[in-house]
């Protein structure tokens, strides 16, 4: 049965540096660096799926749950950083900060005041 090709580049980088095996100790430093990334298609889906479910500017929280509903993985830094450099390069308006954006909790905490203010009869605040 033949390996797919990346697969197969790995063990013989593995080969090659354990030509008598791997150490016991050395398994979970070598794992750690297998550890999973999002693929190039990936990256495009969580992309389209941000642009189509969430209003601008999207934040970094954003980013980090649709890479869990895709993946059913926590998100690593790196890839969170390749969906914000693919929006950054459509185009898409970014927050600068994580949770700044309009699907934070503060804002949709404001959201729920000024609800239950208008639902009591008071007008919302004023806003710029």
């Amino acid at each position: 049965m033949a390996l797919p090709p990346f697969l197969t580049s790995i063990l013989g980088w593995l080969r090659a540096g354990y030509p008598n095996g791997v150490p016991e100790q050395d398994y979970v430093p070598l794992i750690a660096l297998l550890r999973r990334r999002l693929s190039d298609e990936e990256v495009h889906a969580v992309t389209d799926a941000l642009v189509e479910q969430f209003p601008p500017p999207i934040d970094k929280i954003d980013i980090q749950v649709l890479i869990t509903k895709v993946t059913d993985e926590m998100p690593i830094e790196s890839d969170v950083e390749r969906v914000r450099a693919h929006l950054a390069a459509g185009g898409w308006p970014l927050a600068d900060e994580p949770g700044d954006g309009p699907n934070s909790a503060a804002t949709l905490r404001a959201l729920d005041r000024d609800a239950e203010s208008a639902a009591d009869g008071d007008a919302p605040p004023e806003t710029d």
